[in-house]
């Protein structure tokens, strides 16, 4: 299977584009654009995954259709501002921030839900920018999708690490 970039953005309007791209001002004005883009995901998971908590199957569903629309409109995002990957572009930030806290009901309990937000948060930045295992050489796919697939990367990590040191915590607990 080969990823090609949507090319239904195409014809929309520059401003609109980079405007959803960069979150309006927030990538383009605020430094360290990226973990502004995963705090203002934070709030759209505090928001709309936890309150009213959506069941696994909605959540993926909401995760998959937003990140594809991430795809087309970061992947447009780069034409228009003729950069792979710009720092200011955080829409993929901002949507894969639920993929962190997927299984929500097992990650609360032993820790209070504030402590896994900000955990979930600190260790999705950490990922973001070290991209380890090879989470580096995902930024090569082609237009959004290499935007979009490391934050989805990111977030997985993120989750299973969370999951994982929920269980730690329970065992030795």
């Amino acid at each position: 299977m080969r990823l090609t970039q949507p090319t239904w953005t195409r014809g929309w309007p520059t401003a609109v584009v980079v405007g959803l791209a960069t979150l309006g001002p927030i990538g383009r004005q605020l430094p360290a654009p990226g973990t502004w883009g995963s705090a203002v995901g934070l709030l759209w998971v505090v928001g709309a995954f936890w309150w009213p908590q959506l069941g696994l199957g909605c959540t993926l569903a909401l995760c998959l259709a937003t990140g594809y629309a991430a795809v087309a409109v970061c992947g447009e995002a780069e034409l228009r501002l003729a950069k792979k990957d710009p720092g200011e572009v955080i829409l993929d930030e901002f949507v894969a921030m639920p993929l962190c806290f997927l299984g929500w009901p097992a990650l609360v309990g032993p820790l209070p839900a504030w402590a896994v937000w900000l955990a979930g948060f600190a260790l999705f930045r950490f990922f973001d920018i070290a991209k380890p295992l090879g989470v580096a050489w995902l930024q090569k796919f082609p237009g959004g999708w290499g935007v979009v697939i490391d934050d989805t990367a990111a977030a997985v990590a993120t989750c299973a690490t969370l999951h994982g040191g929920v269980q730690l915590w329970r065992a030795v607990a």
